[in-house]
């Protein structure tokens, strides 16, 4: 059995660059800082992938600390960060711009051009609720 690129890449850490490697447009820049502001954020974050399937055997990037804090996935036009209990941390920045009506999570898109604001996004990935109020969603 043939094993495609993704098979053959060891650790989910791995698999990420994998993914960022593939893009060559703003997206996988995007990701790429993204995920540089998520470990900036909190050094201990574990990087997983979840939710592999035939359609999309690179699975999904996933930082968890006791608990998923946020995924982040690419689109035609965003990368979305998905926050786990998005639902239940304080946005005093207003980041949050998408998945606004559900109860439990909640996501920033952003788009081309866009700029990070890393101050305001490090505060929810340390919030009070982050990681912390996530231990109940396990990351295994």
């Amino acid at each position: 059995m043939k094993k495609n690129r993704f098979q053959a890449v060891a650790s989910a850490s791995e698999l990420i660059d994998a993914k960022i490697q593939e893009f060559t447009d703003w997206r996988g820049e995007m990701l790429c800082r993204l995920r540089a502001v998520i470990k900036q954020a909190d050094p201990e974050v574990v990087e997983e992938r979840k939710w592999k399937k035939p359609s999309k055997p690179e699975g999904t990037p996933v930082w968890s600390h006791d608990g998923i804090i946020c995924t982040g996935e690419t689109y035609k036009s965003v990368v979305k960060l998905t926050f786990a209990k998005g639902a239940f941390l304080d946005d005093p920045a207003g980041l949050f711009n998408s998945s606004l009506e559900g109860n439990v999570r909640r996501a920033i898109d952003f788009h081309e051009g866009d700029k990070v604001n890393e101050k305001a996004l490090k505060t929810l990935i340390r919030a009070p609720g982050g990681f912390e109020c996530c231990q109940g969603i396990r990351s295994g």
